[in-house]
């Protein structure tokens, strides 16, 4: 479902950065959202995504209006491209949500840079 879900069907996709225990359950990662995050948990179509430490299962939280849907995604060769370099939730745009579903780093790797001393 996730990896041929469009974008467009949620109001917004938050990526949950670093690890979260994936023995976690719905109370558990709603506390999460609402305490460290301070994001409204119970919006419509909001899709909250997050990741272990080996990177091959994913767990989205979704408020539907009248309960919570738990999805899981594991992967069964080769794992998520996750962003692991901060503590914040991400919100992602539809690209990045393609890229993430299909294995790829939701941030650019090339970056533009300036040199330090001309030529």
């Amino acid at each position: 479902m996730l990896r041929n879900a469009d974008h467009s069907s949620f109001a917004s996709v938050y990526v949950v950065c670093g690890y979260t225990d994936m023995r976690l359950g719905i109370d558990s990662l709603a506390t999460i959202i609402q305490s460290r995050y301070h994001l409204p948990v119970f919006a419509p179509e909001v899709l909250f995504l997050f990741c272990g430490r080996r990177a091959t299962k994913i767990k989205g939280l979704l408020w539907e209006g009248d309960g919570f849907l738990l999805l899981t995604k594991r992967v069964e060769s080769g794992h998520f491209s996750w962003p692991r370099n901060s503590k914040e939730a991400k919100q992602i745009n539809a690209q990045q949500f393609e890229w993430l579903m299909k294995g790829f780093p939701i941030d650019p790797v090339i970056r533009i840079s300036q040199p330090d001393k001309t030529a």
